[in-house]
C-alpha cells in the first residue's frame, strides 16, 4: 500500500467513526414521534382544570 491510500483509509475511518458517533448522539437525545400523546389530548390533560369559564353558571 502506498503512503496516500493508507492516510485515505485512516480519514475515512476517523470520518465513519465520528459519523457513527453523531448518529448515536442525535438518536439518543430524540424521541419516536408516535410515542407522544396528540396534541389536542396533551392540552386537555394539561388544562381541564384551568378552564374557570366552563365551571361557572353563566345566569350568575
Amino acid at each position: 500500500m502506498t503512503k496516500s491510500k493508507k492516510i485515505f483509509i485512516a480519514i475515512a475511518i476517523l470520518f465513519l467513526i465520528l459519523l457513527f458517533y453523531a448518529s448515536y448522539d442525535i438518536g439518543s437525545r430524540t424521541t419516536f414521534p408516535g410515542s407522544k400523546s396528540q396534541l389536542k389530548e396533551r392540552i386537555k390533560k394539561n388544562y381541564v382544570n384551568e378552564d374557570s369559564l366552563s365551571n361557572q353558571d353563566s345566569i350568575r
